[in-house]
């Protein structure tokens, strides 16, 4: 059942052998609950008297709930329930919509800006070999700088299980060679056939965006160097005769 004298936004529940009363925000045996989350403005504020602040937050006093509604009405604002607890309750003189469109698109901001830390997953193994230590240790970093954490692990086999110090130093020197970019949150710890390392990315001042603006012109660079490579192991490739010309020759 709705509170009919305050709107929609307020739900009325009674136990069976208590009459229905409104008791706006006490919990009793009966009352009325706000269900919106929202706070009560100008007519459905039904205090008798309330401590008004004014819009640049200045304090104008307790005073009868009409009166700060009239003094909102001069003002073009509207009269908002802030702190509807104390005794009296306390109420701001604001523009409303304005001030849930700031709230809102405050939260989309943070929102925006906020960044999951993921955990990624880079596996090394007791034979590997230096290239692909070198392989696993440019994915780690571009995993540490985008802002995740890197698991690091090894899978014993057979007899490798016997010899589980090796892995134990593959994993300590992989850690020394990442320390640039990343702590060693969890040290490396033998469960099972695994052994596992957990590798946090280290603390720093420069955003989300910055780190993958860096990223990227990194991963440009790359691209580049690649290409001129590419180019260059074309040139210095024997260049093939030509058919007409071995034709001519025979």
């Amino acid at each position: 059942m709705f509170c009919g004298c305050f709107g929609a936004g307020f739900f009325i529940w009674k136990l069976p052998g208590y009459p229905i009363k409104c008791k706006h925000f006490m919990v009793k045996l009966w009352g009325c609950i706000n269900i919106n989350n929202e706070p009560m403005i100008n007519e459905e504020i039904r205090d008798r008297e309330v401590r008004l602040i004014d819009s640049d937050g200045a304090q104008l006093g307790i005073m009868l709930t009409r009166d700060a509604q009239l003094k909102a009405d001069e003002k073009g604002l509207d009269l908002v329930k802030i702190v509807p607890n104390a005794r009296p309750p306390v109420c701001k003189l604001m523009n409303y919509d304005k001030h849930r469109y700031e709230q809102a698109k405050r939260a989309r901001e943070l929102r925006k800006n906020q960044r999951i830390v993921e955990l990624k997953e880079v596996q090394l193994s007791a034979t590997i070999e230096e290239n692909d230590i070198q392989t696993r240790y440019k994915n780690a970093v571009k995993f540490l700088e985008a802002g995740d954490k890197v698991k690091v692990s090894i899978r014993f086999r057979g007899r490798q299980m016997a010899h589980t110090n090796i892995g134990r130093d593959i994993m300590i020197n992989f850690a020394k060679r990442i320390e640039e970019y990343g702590t060693v949150e969890r040290q490396p710890r033998l469960e099972g056939r695994f052994m596992l390392m957990i590798i946090a990315p280290r603390a720093e001042k420069k955003s989300f965006a910055e780190r993958e603006q860096e990223r990227k012109a990194r991963e440009a660079e790359e691209e580049k160097a690649a290409q001129a490579e590419e180019k260059a192991r074309k040139k210095s490739a024997p260049k093939k005769k030509d058919k007409h010309e071995s034709e001519n020759m025979i």
